[in-house]
């Protein structure tokens, strides 16, 4: 095929992805100089589509930012007002009192939020400080100088054929150029793996881990609804199957998060995460609250949590990795849209500094020191025990020896435990399918649990059919002739969409993937055991399209 000629548009600064990271920066680097020229593209069909987060909100970012967002009509309305934290049982529950755990988990001074509806949000003060904002813009390449460097990227390719080739309607895109490109596409980024690759940016760092989260989004009786209270569980159902657990937030308008988190390190591939979400909220505590409910919409996304010893070099000839492209949540407090926050604060003034000396696409060396020396290395160096004690020892290890290490960090600085190490990634943990059981799940009862497909279209997920799958297989045939003998062929069960199935028995089995009901989540290019599979973007504006999440 003939190369695909493209217009190219020249900017200061190009954003891949309208998240908290994102619009934090393109807010700063115009109350820096209002001159600067600034895009931000959005796969998205609109700001806010693509955004899954739990979430409660640590204000700190936005203080950064934005220090009177109070007074500019911001959708941050519900202050935390009461902080629960329960181990479950089967039929029971432990409460664990606050007063023994650190300061820095504590919720009060939080908010419950929609960080898809704060997105929203700060998308229009962006656009009122003149930043350029382009939704249903998905970026499928980086364009390099001829130095190597980061140049930019290609957007808005639309109507290609199934295999791939231009077809009767074909769009080729553009290509949107800047002094620097800052990649905030959030966990397991396109683009941004092909820059740490590239540029080997995770040498010498521990392998990144991730858990998958899943929400719904539920009305209960207003009887039953507690405004501003938060419940964080751990224990049943997961047990010693796998790490995570589970929230609760209750936010406005007798309306309730409902949330559950599975680490992706776990060993038995006959683990199905969905069907252990399905199974907690039939818990006694939780199936009483949702009684009498509806649903009203489902996600799911990764999230990262390798925390500090994982995070990349986040600066690159070109460009800079940006909030959960780089990894910032921290996995004990279950929060990183703040960090997200500092993070694009901190890129928008080296990259503005940059611009002022004349610089363009080179390595913006001062972000990654602004980003380790600041708030987001002091919130991650205090926590970056937490995971590695409780994947190698479990809860009871994780609460109490983990527990340990923030409090003495928090008082003074230092972690008992050094830096402990993840060891393994979250594909290289996965066992053997001989070496494990299979695990019989109740059936889902509608009413309270629901499967997957049904789940899907609460999602409101769209992909246009003929287009090329964006699940792509470096090898089609590793699912039947290496992870379904080796691995009962997890990706049946991982996936909390139904994406991926196995069809057929013996010589008959064929591996189909359903791309359409696809949420963006990334876990399969996380979890398969073989990496054989690769999330790219599909089309622009393709996707979920979550509604107050």
């Amino acid at each position: 095929m003939a190369e695909i000629e493209r217009e190219a548009m020249e900017y200061d600064v190009v954003i891949v992805g309208a998240g908290p990271a994102g619009l934090s920066a393109a807010i700063r680097l115009k109350q820096l100089d209002p001159e600067l020229s600034v895009v931000v593209l959005e796969k998205g069909s609109e700001v806010g589509a693509h955004i899954l987060s739990g979430a409660v909100l640590d204000p700190a970012g936005l203080d950064a930012l934005l220090p009177d967002w109070r007074d500019m009509g911001a959708p941050i309305t519900v202050p935390v007002r009461e902080d629960n934290f329960y181990i479950l049982g089967e039929a029971g529950k432990v409460r664990i009192p606050n007063w023994p755990m650190p300061p820095l988990m504590n919720n009060h001074g939080n908010y419950i939020v929609s960080m898809g509806n704060v997105c929203r949000w700060m998308a229009g003060i962006a656009e009122g400080l003149g930043v350029e904002i382009f939704p249903g813009m998905a970026c499928s390449q980086l364009v390099f100088r001829e130095d190597g460097s980061v140049k930019g990227v290609v957007a808005g390719e639309l109507g290609l054929n199934p295999d791939g080739t231009p077809g009767e309607r074909y769009e080729p895109g553009m290509e949107l150029h800047g002094r620097y490109v800052f990649l905030a596409e959030g966990v397991r980024g396109s683009l941004s793996k092909i820059a740490i690759e590239r540029f080997g940016l995770d040498r010498g760092r521990e392998p990144q881990k991730y858990g998958l989260g899943m929400k719904e989004l539920w009305e209960i009786d207003p009887a039953k609804h507690r405004e501003g209270t938060v419940t964080h569980t751990m224990g049943w159902p997961l047990g010693r199957n796998a790490g995570g657990g589970s929230f609760i937030y209750h936010l406005d308008n007798n309306q309730v998060y409902v949330g559950f988190v599975v680490h992706l390190n776990y060993e038995n591939p006959y683990l199905y995460p969905y069907a252990e979400f399905q199974r907690f909220k039939h818990h006694p505590m939780v199936a009483e609250l949702l009684k009498g409910g509806r649903r009203i919409a489902y996600g799911a996304r990764a999230i990262s949590e390798g925390g500090w010893q994982s995070i990349p070099q986040t600066a690159f000839p070109g460009g800079v990795l940006l909030g959960c492209s780089a990894g910032l949540v921290n996995v004990p407090r279950i929060k990183g849209n703040h960090n997200a926050m500092f993070s694009g604060i901190h890129a928008a003034e080296a990259a503005h500094a940059a611009i002022r000396a004349g610089r363009s696409g080179d390595t913006l060396a001062e972000y990654d020191a602004a980003l380790r020396s600041g708030p987001v290395g002091r919130d991650l160096r205090r926590v970056r025990n937490v995971k590695p004690l409780w994947s190698r020892f479990g809860l009871v290890a994780s609460l109490v020896g983990g527990g340990l290490d923030m409090w003495v960090a928090n008082l003074t600085g230092w972690n008992p435990f050094g830096t402990l190490r993840h060891g393994k990634t979250d594909a290289a943990s996965t066992g053997l399918a001989k070496d494990h059981r299979p695990i019989d799940y109740p059936r889902p009862d509608g009413v309270i649990s629901f499967d997957r497909l049904t789940n899907v279209a609460f999602s409101f997920t769209n992909h246009a059919e003929h287009q090329p799958a964006h699940l792509k297989l470096k090898d089609p045939t590793i699912p039947i002739a290496v992870n379904l003998p080796r691995y009962a062929e997890p990706a049946q069960r991982y996936c909390p969409a139904g994406v991926y199935e196995v069809v057929g028995e013996g010589a008959a089995a064929r591996f189909v993937i359903n791309f359409q009901n696809c949420v963006h989540c990334k876990t399969c290019d996380i979890k398969d055991p073989s990496q054989n599979i690769v999330w790219t973007t599909p089309q622009g504006g393709d996707g979920p399209n979550y509604p107050n999440m």
